[in-house]
């Protein structure tokens, strides 16, 4: 019957750091999973939701520009560039947009 030699220390040292590894990365992957959860739960709870108020933001065409905007405390939100957008159709219509925005803007 042949004789099985121990594993040296060495040995059980890399497969030890080996599983610690294996279990650091399981630890990441799951934790960015859980991130990525969190960060698609909060969208869906306030997707569209007034930042003001919390009432439903409604969204308004202007130009080739869509504007979301507040009926209950009359805020405007602009999403990225649509600023740009709208000082630039301003330009070309004669003002006629930027004088719609505007007008959101006063009170009643």
């Amino acid at each position: 019957m042949p004789e099985f030699d121990k594993p040296s220390s060495t040995e059980e040292e890399y497969f030890a750091r080996e599983e610690i590894e294996k279990k650091r990365k399981l630890a990441l992957q799951q934790a960015e999973e859980m991130a990525a959860k969190r960060r698609e739960e909060l969208m869906q709870l306030h997707h569209m939701k007034c930042p003001k108020c919390g009432m439903d933001l409604q969204t308004l065409t202007k130009g080739k520009v869509e504007i979301d905007t507040c009926f209950n405390c009359h805020g405007v939100w602009l999403d990225a560039g649509e600023l740009e957008q709208i000082l630039a159709q301003g330009s070309e219509g004669g003002g006629k947009v930027m004088g719609a925005v505007l007008n959101l803007f006063k009170r009643k």
